[in-house]
């Protein structure tokens, strides 16, 4: 399917590896250019480069914090117009309730529920004046089916989600959509790190703790990054306008849930 964005320029935050690099490859596949953001310099220019040779589109890297307003200035000017946004941090460590003070919430909010907003609020302006856009976040399926463990993400991502909930609702008259994406476990380094934690807690190989939570999963597997950023793709493609304000699971059946 031609997904006629070809020629949009897109900015993919974290995408230097996992979820965000498969929306990165996804989004250069249908012909965007793009703008690529992580923290690390290192791997940001060794996937640029392997998507330029791959797609033969252009790269823009910067390497910065998102979630600081230093990092977000210094992305901003150097990503110039942007067509496509798709927002994405790396979750706040696993707990409980009595390890987090304001500063633990204060960091959680920072990175995924602010940082999120922030660069909506400066890019969906121009979005709108052109009459099209996408915006697609990436948050959780921890937004609909809250892990205990979690609660920094539970509470950050879902403040997040209502945020979305209305403004999704006021800027698609404009030809702008604005829509969230909710991973399940994926194959990438944070599935890595949550089951070194089930290692670490009941003593078992890391193979182990991923066959024990593979088999939970209705699709018995972890889902890839390819195949979430197809999903984002599509999100950001000019057949998906009539789609708004969404939460999509991809989760491999994961969440029960009728609706």
């Amino acid at each position: 399917m031609d997904l006629g964005i070809s020629g949009k320029r897109a900015l993919v935050c974290a995408s230097s590896k996992g979820l965000g690099r498969g929306c990165a490859e996804a989004l250069a596949a249908a012909g965007c250019d793009l703008v690529m953001n992580a923290r690390g310099t290192e791997a940001l220019e060794a996937t640029a480069e392997a998507i330029r040779a791959t797609h033969g589109v252009s790269v823009t890297t910067v390497a910065a914090d998102v979630t600081s307003e230093e990092g977000r200035a210094t992305l901003l000017e150097a990503a110039g117009e942007i067509d496509i946004l798709v927002t994405n941090a790396g979750g706040p460590p696993p707990g409980m309730w009595h390890d987090w003070g304001r500063d633990e919430f204060i960091a959680a909010l920072d990175a995924n529920m602010l940082a999120p907003i922030a660069l909506m609020t400066a890019l969906m302006p121009k979005m709108i004046d052109r009459g099209w856009g996408r915006v697609v976040n990436i948050t959780s399926q921890s937004v609909k089916a809250p892990i205990p463990q979690l609660g920094l993400s539970n509470a950050a991502r879902t403040g997040l989600t209502g945020y979305v909930a209305g403004t999704a609702r006021q800027v698609a008259q404009y030809g702008v959509t604005i829509n969230n994406l909710l991973p399940g476990i994926h194959a990438t380094d944070r599935a890595d790190a949550l089951d070194g934690g089930v290692v670490k807690a009941e003593g078992i190989t890391l193979e182990e703790a991923r066959a024990k939570r593979a088999a939970t999963i209705p699709a018995r597997r972890y889902g890839t990054a390819e195949e979430f950023g197809q999903m984002c793709a599509y999100l950001c493609s000019a057949q998906a306008g009539f789609i708004v304000g969404q939460n999509i699971l991809l989760d491999g059946g994961g969440t029960n849930f009728t609706i």
